[in-house]
């Protein structure tokens, strides 16, 4: 009997889908899920007919697969990772791979990678973004780990991966946890994408007084132009469903956010590596904020604000909207990007920039026609500082900014929220800033607590302490920079 190219441990949506996908290219698949009935009842449905070996046991699953043993795990991050790692090891030999396909958290991988490596086995930490339609059909892939596994699941991976052109969406990102990270960075820009597109639709719904019919429509003009992107897409489609009762089921649907953790991991890590992730941070409270409803309720009947009449050009508004959410897009992309760069400092990665943008272009939820952009800008400019000083993004965000001041504005004068649109705008008056107030505050910490100061007249590297009120003495507290 033929082996099987690729083991999967894991049978729920996505796994499913993953593996039928893995079986349309040509690859036998072997399967298991704890639940052995899963297994059964996969092999005799959706993959009845076709080159799928099920398996009732770890051993059983590691036992039917060609040297070196690929298997990979979709299950929920976290322990059920380390379990199976442990279950999976007694059954391998030497060069054998173990695949992590979940939403890890990446030191969590960068752990195991060093783990299973001490054992003569290679590891990947994967990222795979798509959704169940991705998983099926062709999903984004950043794997990392071991280098050394690529070349073994490199067909496999970039055969199933979604195709730009001839292009697969997946390329080796890095070593160790380079991959998860990169798929947490994705799922970050996600959450904010997410959440400017909600604040845009809240200002065409409260100020504009617009209807989902009228909105579905600017949203199926914005998705031909600069803004081409899946979730402008879906966001069409959304506001143009109706329910039973031929009424827009958007209107319908409780606004508490759900989230998994991946937005607030790319929040902790850029504090954690002192990068500007204001954007993302802000999407990331944005639903934390929803969910406090019942509070959120007694505010709305205790505290007011100013009244909401939009009394101005009603389509320069809309163009601004789009403008807006160009503007903020752009800097949602540069500070993911910037956080890449600094943790591939920290963490020692050689990370491929054009291509991680090439990985995204398809499969995933975060895929616009945008991101060829940002594969030009790279590849122009292997070693480019920051994506806002790319000539392409400088002249598109200068040339947004002026309809985005006034969103921003009209936001604030109306008091509709607009948290990210905000944030966005404030960090690029502040990235272009030459000066900034931190002079001030550098004198106050040394002012309160003798923590020392840099002067522009003097090397930098050289620290001052200054008695402020005479009272103080001359020793100076130690000091460190993010």
């Amino acid at each position: 009997m033929k082996k099987a190219d690729i083991g999967l441990i894991g049978l729920a949506v996505m796994g499913e889908n993953l593996v039928l996908n893995m079986e349309s290219k040509g690859f036998t698949v072997a399967v298991y899920n704890r639940t052995t009935d899963k297994v059964d009842k996969f092999v005799n449905g959706r993959g009845a007919g076709k080159n799928f070996i099920g398996c009732h046991t770890v051993a059983d699953l590691c036992a039917n697969l060609e040297r070196p043993r690929k298997v990979m795990m979709l299950v929920k991050a976290g322990q059920p990772v380390d379990d199976f790692i442990e279950q999976i090891i007694p059954h391998l030999e030497p060069g054998d791979i173990i695949i992590d396909g979940g939403n890890s958290h990446f030191p969590d991988t960068i752990r195991r990678t060093s783990y299973v490596e001490s054992k003569g086995l290679l590891f990947v930490g994967s990222g795979v973004s798509g959704g169940e339609e991705g998983a099926l059909l062709g999903p984004s892939m950043m794997p990392g780990g071991s280098p050394a596994a690529w070349p073994s699941i490199k067909t496999i991976f970039q055969a199933v991966a979604a195709k730009v052109g001839d292009e697969p969406c997946c390329e080796w990102v890095g070593e160790n946890g380079a991959g998860h990270f990169v798929k947490m960075v994705h799922n970050g820009i996600e959450y904010g994408d997410m959440q400017i597109i909600c604040e845009a639709y809240q200002m065409m719904k409260e100020l504009l007084g617009m209807n989902a019919d009228e909105m579905h429509q600017v949203f199926s003009d914005w998705n031909k132009g600069d803004l081409d992107s899946y979730l402008v897409e879906i966001t069409r489609d959304i506001l143009g469903y109706r329910d039973e009762n031929g009424e827009a089921l958007v209107e319908k649907i409780l606004d508490t956010a759900g989230q998994k953790g991946t937005g607030k991991w790319t929040g902790v890590s850029a504090l954690d590596l002192g990068i500007p992730l204001t954007l993302i941070g802000e999407s990331v409270f944005a639903r934390c904020l929803s969910a406090q409803k019942d509070l959120r309720v007694k505010a709305s009947k205790f505290l007011t604000g100013p009244e909401k009449h939009f009394r101005g050009d009603r389509n320069q508004f809309i163009s601004d909207l789009k403008d807006a959410l160009l503007g903020a897009k752009i800097i949602s992309y540069a500070q993911g990007y910037d956080l890449m760069g600094e943790a591939a400092k920290e963490y020692k990665w050689t990370l491929n920039n054009g291509g991680i943008a090439l990985m995204w272009r398809g499969g995933c939820i975060i895929r616009s026609a945008f991101l060829g952009k940002i594969k030009e800008a790279f590849d122009k400019n292997p070693k480019l500082e920051h994506l806002l000083l790319d000539e392409y993004f400088k002249v598109t965000i200068e040339k947004a900014q002026t309809g985005w001041r006034r969103v921003v504005a009209s936001a604030i004068m109306h008091g509709v929220p607009a948290p990210c649109l905000a944030a966005a705008l404030t960090y690029f008056d502040g990235f272009r800033s030459e000066r900034l107030p931190a002079n001030l505050l550098q004198a106050q910490r040394d002012y309160f607590g003798a923590h020392t100061y840099e002067r522009i007249d003097k090397p930098r590297g050289e620290f001052f302490h200054t008695n402020w009120t005479g009272r103080g003495g001359d020793t100076a507290s130690s000091t460190y920079s993010v």
